[in-house]
């Protein structure tokens, strides 16, 4: 399965760092930075702040950052709409969202997933921006069993990677 993950206005340069190091370790093909998400290769930083970026995120992708093809999309719907050109299927990650999702855990998940997808991460409080909503194929959701009502982003990440990259094993 081909997977590549798209940050959409992620907050903390060190959830972009885990999820970074995260991707890299399962095999991400390339990530997709866009929004307000923090990127030191972004166009129009300047050095002295994209030398802090980077020094940020390395402090929790320890490398990753270097490993995997990371690019910065001015305009994210357009970059989703291509890539479903492409052929890719667009999954959202999300939570409490009155649209239908697919739960994580779901038996059924691998006949629902392509070979090829795109993982759409949002913003860490308040998910991903209802503007894409139409862009997204498919709603992935973690099934929560303690009181809290979501995880961090990238520990969400985490586990969203691994369930799609051993979906079919």
């Amino acid at each position: 399965m081909e997977i590549v993950l798209a940050l959409h206005n992620i907050r903390s340069t060190y959830n972009v760092g885990a999820i970074l190091r995260t991707a890299e370790g399962l095999g991400v093909s390339r990530v997709i930075c866009s929004g307000y998400t923090p990127w030191f290769d972004k166009p129009g930083v300047l050095p002295h702040l994209a030398s802090k970026l980077e020094r940020q995120i390395h402090k929790s992708a320890l490398g990753a950052e270097k490993m995997v093809p990371t690019s910065w999309a001015s305009d994210i719907s357009k970059s989703l709409t291509k890539l479903r050109e492409d052929g890719y299927q667009i999954l959202g990650l999300e939570n409490n969202l009155e649209k239908e999702t697919v739960l994580l855990s779901d038996s059924g998940l691998p006949t629902l997933i392509s070979d090829k997808v795109v993982l759409v991460l949002g913003e860490e409080v308040e998910g991903i921006s209802p503007e894409l909503y139409d862009r997204i194929d498919l709603f992935l959701e973690i099934p929560m069993e303690g009181q809290k009502e979501s995880f961090n982003v990238s520990v969400a990440a985490g586990m969203a990677l691994f369930r799609l990259r051993y979906l079919r094993a």
